[in-house]
């Protein structure tokens, strides 16, 4: 169904404008040149979102504003202003407006912001009915009890129940991945697929293949067709981890799909229409991504509908007992750990989240004598380790290149090193892209 647009303007070529813009993106647009028949419209028609001129012949767009949210009209509104320093923009967003656009009007910007506007308002429809219902419980793979991870299990719970797009952030080793498995286990989604995507561990050059699929003979190594995860996800859930690993040609491809739901394979120009919802991931900051221009400001916005943030660990310790006693439980034998040997856990900052701790912890499983663990057992990474003279051990008469892959190989070992094998902080740390750290282990035999 068509989204319901109402445009409130008293400038006849402005409003016309505006219309055909509209109308051209498929929307439904319903027009007034004042307040009060703007308001009258309103109530009857009962659009989806109302564009206000904040100057107008007979009411104040203020004062439209105001009324539209006194009585039960149900439209997200944003305001045109030719002044955006003015006192009207920030008292309008006060009064609940879901942003202003500021006179001239840019078009794209104007259509992103009603997209997300329209999204937003789909959410807060959901996010109503659900006021009333306690979250899912338990999440699976979850564990804790902290004001944090309950905030997260709430939003879970309500996102679950919309089809709106989703970004977690956090951290690498926070979890995000069991939040795209909870949210698609409690969606209406669920009896559906849930489709993986590492955009990072998957070279550029096979990436969109596997995304959006290949017919037989588009390249070279293209001996049959091949179904593209997208494809894959019809009905279901895809989850896109290490979404600002991207290529920027994978962005823009990215935003067709999620705006059209359509896509051709490698090698076809025949459309497939999709139907699925999305669900991505980061360690990064994507905002500063887009104010670098390393990440498309429109993908960002289509993208960032909700977001789940999750905590690192350091910012919620009182969950780490229990984490503890988890991984612990996966042990074969009985295995206890002593009072300061959890004493060590707790006092360490945990920069690798989770997961370092799950490492720390399965390693200690292993060297506990009779099945206690003590302090010793607890045995951290340790960042200065590597040998000061590595160098001076190479062997120079092998050659310029076998030296710079050994020097390459070990600069990789020793970060992996100090990541606890988490192979996304060990390319923070080496201040490269995951994929190409993804490559150079596999061109060296570091797997």
């Amino acid at each position: 169904m068509k989204s319901r647009i109402l445009v409130i303007e008293d400038e006849r070529a402005a409003l016309r404008s505006l219309s055909l813009l509209l109308s051209d993106e498929n929307y439904d647009v319903l027009e007034a040149d004042c307040g009060q028949t703007g308001l009258t419209v309103a109530r009857q028609e009962e659009p989806d979102l109302i564009l206000l001129d904040i100057r107008l012949p007979d009411l104040n767009g203020l004062q439209v504003l105001e009324q539209i949210r006194q009585e039960t009209v149900d439209a997200a509104v944003i305001i045109m202003t030719a002044d955006t320093t003015s006192s009207n923009a920030i008292q309008a967003t006060q009064l609940g407006a879901f942003d202003y656009i500021a006179k001239p009007i840019n078009d794209e910007h104007l259509l992103v912001v009603i997209r997300r506007a329209l999204e937003y308002r789909n959410l807060d429809r959901e996010l109503r009915k659900l006021r009333t219902t306690p979250p899912p419980q338990p999440l699976s793979g979850f564990v804790g009890h902290s004001k944090a991870m309950q905030e997260v299990y709430k939003l879970i719970g309500r996102v679950a129940a919309s089809d709106a797009n989703v970004l977690v952030s956090g951290e690498s080793g926070t979890g995000k991945e069991l939040v795209a498995d909870a949210v698609h286990k409690f969606s209406k989604r669920a009896q559906g697929p849930l489709v993986k995507v590492n955009c990072a561990a998957i070279p550029e050059s096979l990436l969109e293949a596997e995304l959006f699929g290949h017919e037989k003979g588009a390249f070279t190594s293209a001996v049959s067709r091949r179904i593209g995860r997208f494809e894959q996800a019809n009905k279901g859930t895809v989850f896109l981890d290490e979404v600002a690993d991207l290529s920027p040609a994978l962005q823009a491809k990215l935003l067709r799909v999620i705006q059209d739901r359509t896509f051709e394979r490698l090698g076809s120009n025949a459309p497939i229409t999709v139907d699925f919802r999305l669900i991505v991931a980061t360690a990064q900051d994507l905002a500063a991504a887009v104010a670098t221009g390393k990440f498309r400001e429109d993908l960002f916005y289509r993208l960032n509908v909700v977001t789940i943030a999750l905590p690192p660990l350091r910012d919620r310790r009182e969950d780490i007992p229990f984490l503890v006693q988890r991984f612990l439980g996966r042990s074969e034998r009985p295995v206890t750990i002593r009072q300061d040997a959890l004493d060590r856990i707790m006092a360490h900052n945990w920069p690798g989240n989770v997961r370092e701790l799950e490492n720390v912890i399965t390693r200690a499983l292993v060297i506990a004598p009779g099945g206690i663990i003590t302090p010793e057992c607890i045995q951290f990474a340790d960042r200065s380790a590597q040998s000061s003279n590595w160098l001076e051990q190479i062997p120079y008469h092998d050659g310029y290149w076998p030296v710079i892959r050994q020097v390459e190989a070990q600069l990789i070992r020793a970060a992996l090193g100090e990541a606890q094998g988490n192979k996304a902080e060990a390319a923070r740390i080496l201040g490269i892209q995951r994929r190409l750290l993804y490559e150079k282990i596999s061109e060296l035999g570091l797997n």
